[in-house]
C-alpha cells in the first residue's frame, strides 16, 4: 500500500500543476472569475491532499497503523470527490455538462473525507 500512495501522490500531484497551468493559461479566458476561482480552489485542494497522502506513505513505514492507511484512502477519495466535482462545476460550459447540479452534494462528501483523513491521519500517529 505504501507504494501505491507514493504513486498515486506523485500523479495527483503532476495533475495537480498541469490543471493550475491549464486554469491560470487556459481556462482564465474562458470561465468567469467566480468559476475560475473554484477551479483554483480544486487545484489547491488537491496539491495539499496529494502531499498529505505522500506523507501518509512516509509514516506508514514507522508507524504500523491501520489509520495512516485509512488515512491514504480518505485523502484519495476526498481528491475524486470534492476536487473532481469542483472541476466539473466550473467547467461545465466548456465540456458541455447540462445536468450538473447532482455534483452539489458531492463536493461536501469530498471535504468529510479530507477531515477523516486527517483525523485518521492524527490517530494512526498517537501510540
Amino acid at each position: 500500500m505504501q507504494r501505491t500512495f507514493f504513486s498515486t501522490a506523485s500523479i495527483l500531484g503532476a495533475l495537480a500543476v498541469l490543471l493550475g497551468a491549464f486554469g491560470a493559461h487556459i481556462l482564465k479566458e474562458k470561465l468567469s472569475p467566480e468559476l475560475l476561482a473554484t477551479f483554483e480552489t480544486a487545484v489547491r485542494y488537491q496539491f495539499y491532499h496529494a502531499i498529505a497522502l505522500f506523507v501518509a506513505g512516509i509514516l506508514m513505514s514507522d508507524l504500523k497503523s491501520k489509520y495512516i492507511q485509512y488515512a491514504g484512502i480518505s485523502f484519495i477519495v476526498g481528491i475524486l470527490f470534492f476536487s473532481g466535482s469542483l472541476y466539473l462545476i466550473s467547467t461545465h460550459e466548456i465540456i458541455g455538462l447540462t445536468n450538473y447540479k447532482w455534483l452539489g452534494p458531492v463536493t461536501p462528501l469530498g471535504g468529510m473525507c479530507f477531515i477523516a483523513g486527517w483525523i485518521f491521519l492524527f490517530l494512526g500517529t498517537r501510540k
